[in-house]
């Protein structure tokens, strides 16, 4: 994958992140009470991937034996952990010498199976799999009749360069 294109779909991540996270604490918490723990469920299993990927990248313990809990943090831990995510990914990609970014890293996942990607590949799946995860919340923020954010790859581009859609 392209560096300029990783940095900007890092970018975009975090963007779209921010959105939801922003509209999933509009939901009623009792009206809109399961919806909004669906999210926060989502949003805690989004979170333990990132920090056990995080891991990965920098050779150290997972610090998570599972993607998810039983007990789920507040929306507020769940936001400032994701936000620092997002702040930590941007900066390791900044600093990912384009030898380091097709090394491949070999680890265990949390199921106990083998696996091995480079830090370009595990970038892009964290990318992707918030994309996945965000969509499931827009579900419960359907059937808790809260605005969903437009947070589409297209909407953060021509928003970053509104000159774009002239064009």
């Amino acid at each position: 994958m392209e560096t300029s294109l990783l940095h900007k779909a890092l970018e975009y991540k975090c963007w779209a992140d921010r959105r939801t996270l922003d509209v999933v604490g509009t939901i009623d918490p009792v009206q809109g009470a399961a919806s909004l723990a669906f999210a926060r469920q989502q949003l805690n299993h989004m979170v333990r991937v990132e920090e056990n990927f995080r891991a990965r990248l920098q050779s150290t313990p997972e610090p998570h034996p599972s993607t998810n809990t039983e007990l789920v943090p507040s929306l507020q831990e769940l936001d400032q952990r994701l936000m620092v995510s997002n702040e930590w990914l941007a900066a390791y990609a900044s600093h990912l010498r384009t030898d380091q970014a097709h090394q491949t890293l070999s680890f265990t996942f949390v199921d106990g199976f083998r696996g091995s990607m480079t830090p370009t590949e595990i970038l892009f799946h964290i990318v992707n799999h918030g994309t996945y995860h965000r969509g499931a919340i827009g579900h419960a923020l359907d059937l808790a009749a809260a605005m969903r954010p437009a947070d589409t790859y297209t909407v953060f581009i021509h928003q970053l360069e509104p000159h774009r859609r002239d064009a």
